[in-house]
């Protein structure tokens, strides 16, 4: 089922996430939604605060960069629980956007490797280093359930001007073909 996306602006975007236990109620079903929302709004990710929830669970599927970076060919995880234990690497810059703040793109300069440690789906604990794109995607998803957007990382001259934008995406003022629930509107359907 498609669930729909949290707008710029909601304060569940700025929450902490709490962990997740193995007996969450329907856990499967909520990461085949994820996917389903995520895949409906063309995207690569999406943190759990982004439907609302406020708790540590991200979905990826980064295929569709595996053109750019063949390793990527059928790169899709579930990240449960994740705890970032080291970013290391030359910084780089690559334009990023968020289905939480539709219509905006900037260059954000990230790490080039991450290591994370977090559970599948399965509940397997994994430990694993990423780079490059994969590390980027996962890196601004795991932001999400710390209670971080890609704009927090903009200069304050670029997110001063970006402010009019962002205002409107919380007000509903964007055009979107996926469901969002915005802020300041009471019915919160679009």
């Amino acid at each position: 089922m498609k669930l729909p996306i949290i707008a710029y602006g909601d304060s569940v975007l700025r929450k902490k996430s709490a962990d997740l236990t193995k007996d969450y109620p329907e856990l499967e079903v909520l990461i085949a939604n994820m996917f389903e929302t995520m895949y409906g709004a063309h995207g690569v990710g999406l943190a759990a605060p982004q439907i609302g929830l406020s708790v540590r669970l991200f979905v990826i599927d980064a295929t569709s960069f595996a053109e750019d970076e063949p390793a990527l060919k059928d790169f899709k995880k579930t990240f449960i629980n994740a705890q970032v234990i080291e970013e290391s690497g030359d910084k780089w810059s690559f334009n990023e956007g968020c289905l939480s703040i539709p219509e905006i793109r900037e260059d954000v300069s990230r790490q080039d490797t991450i290591k994370i440690s977090y559970y599948d789906e399965n509940w397997n604990h994994i430990e694993k280093s990423f780079s490059g794109l994969a590390a980027r995607i996962i890196q601004h998803e795991y932001d999400h359930i710390e209670g971080k957007l890609f704009t927090d990382k903009l200069s304050p001259l670029r997110r001063a001007m970006l402010k009019n934008r962002l205002d409107s995406i919380s007000k509903g003022m964007v055009k979107v073909d996926y469901k969002m629930k915005f802020p300041s509107l009471k019915k919160g359907k679009r």
